[in-house]
């Protein structure tokens, strides 16, 4: 569930899309992007009406962050992510723009936003949702090398815009990283939507109202908590939801919790902390430190994880096992929630908990040993009984980390299929 096995990722957070085979592209790829496109412009000094940078989804400022060839994408991808279906070249930018946290207060936050080289002035949108990441540095809009950015750059290489939020308090925004809170997750995505709409428009392009949302490992309940406030109809009025395609989620939290304080996920406590220390700024879990961390760690953790630690030095400070990190209370605790966690934990317990009125696919490998398959089924379970429809994909024998990889071209032929069948 890691980036390079905890490089970039923790918690529930996304693995990096590492070495896997990739096929050559069709001759006619280059062929096939547009010779020219349209210029852009920067965006409009803070008083002019069209960006009115305080409301939410409005561009604050935005950079050029890579400008691809197909034949490059193709480069991009080789080695990690199957290259088959890709079609167009890509540009990809940085885009700040206003959003609000887990208190509804305004805030700042960052995306990359991916576009096709196409000819085409509407484009499909596709939502992409990451895992959980540790170090604001490492999110797509800002590391060349991140798994979010190659996922972006695959689906736009198809002919999609892609929306990929940093979320609240990575990458370029401001303020604390909320991790895994339902109301600042659906704010940063549904406002980078926006956001993205109102950088296409200025630029000659439009997005299409439905919107595809993917997103692997925490991405994976993002996904569904996005689809819903879109399928909902409260969260924008000119977006629509499209389809659904989560990989890997921990549908049931509590239990994943649980498991990584009993040490059957390997490094737990990593995980572990990194949920303590975010969750108690989001919601107030204990009120100081030595009630969760054991000494000496009590004195350290909750600094490391302040967003600019890489992930190496939080895991050269740390243990990487929860018993010899925390206390036993609160190991407990997480074992048989109650209060303020129990309540928080029930909230992404039930993301699955709806009828989704598109289509869905499910995505898991057999062999992971960080989300295993049974979260899938819970999320799958939970769909059933609301009697919604759905796939379940096996994607093979990989771990966590190929399993993102191996899903990826196969939501491309779903959003694809779903697309056709709209």
């Amino acid at each position: 569930m890691t980036s390079q096995r905890f490089r970039a990722r923790l918690l529930v957070g996304a693995a990096i899309l590492g070495s896997g085979a990739a096929l050559t592209a069709p001759a006619s790829a280059s062929a096939a992007e547009a010779p020219t496109r349209p210029a852009l412009t920067a965006p409009a000094p803070v008083g002019d009406a069209h960006i009115r940078p305080e409301k939410a989804g409005s561009v604050v400022s935005f950079r050029q962050v890579a400008d691809l060839t197909a034949q490059q994408v193709i480069l991009e991808l080789q080695g990690k992510i199957n290259s088959s279906r890709v079609r167009y070249g890509v540009t990809a930018y940085q885009v700040v723009y206003r959003t609000t946290n887990s208190a509804g207060e305004p805030a700042a936050a960052s995306q990359l936003l991916v576009l096709p080289r196409t000819t085409s002035r509407r484009l499909p949108a596709v939502s992409w949702l990451h895992g959980t990441i540790a170090y604001r540095k490492d999110v797509a809009s800002e590391n060349p090398a991140a798994d979010d950015r190659l996922a972006a750059y695959l689906f736009a290489s198809t002919g999609r815009a892609v929306s990929a939020p940093d979320y609240v308090g990575l990458g370029a925004g401001e303020g604390f990283h909320p991790y895994g809170d339902p109301r600042a997750t659906v704010a940063a995505a549904v406002d980078a939507l926006r956001a993205a709409r109102a950088f296409a428009h200025r630029n000659g392009r439009e997005l299409e109202r439905t919107v595809q949302v993917s997103g692997f490992s925490q991405g994976g309940p993002a996904t569904m908590l996005v689809g819903r406030a879109l399928q909902d109809g409260g969260a924008d009025r000119y977006f629509r939801l499209g389809a659904l395609a989560p990989v890997a989620g921990p549908f049931h939290l509590s239990a994943f919790e649980a498991d990584a304080a009993d040490d059957k996920i390997d490094k737990s406590g990593l995980y572990l902390a990194y949920f303590a220390t975010a969750w108690n700024k989001t919601y107030g879990l204990y009120g100081s430190p030595s009630e969760v961390f054991r000494a000496p760690y009590d004195r350290i953790v909750e600094g490391l994880f302040d967003g600019d630690h890489t992930t190496e030095q939080i895991a050269g400070a740390l243990p990487p096992a929860s018993r010899d990190l925390f206390t036993e209370d609160f190991l407990n605790k997480v074992r048989t929630p109650s209060g303020v966690l129990k309540q928080r934990l029930h909230a992404l317990d039930t993301t699955c908990d709806w009828n989704p009125n598109v289509p869905v696919s499910l995505f898991h490998a057999r062999s992971d040993k960080d989300v295993d398959d049974s979260h899938s089924a819970y999320c799958a379970q939970q769909l059933t009984d609301n009697g919604a429809g759905y796939r379940l994909t096996d994607v093979g024998d990989y771990d966590h980390s190929d399993s993102v990889r191996q899903a990826l071209p196969r939501i491309v032929r779903f959003f694809d299929e779903a697309a056709d069948a709209g």
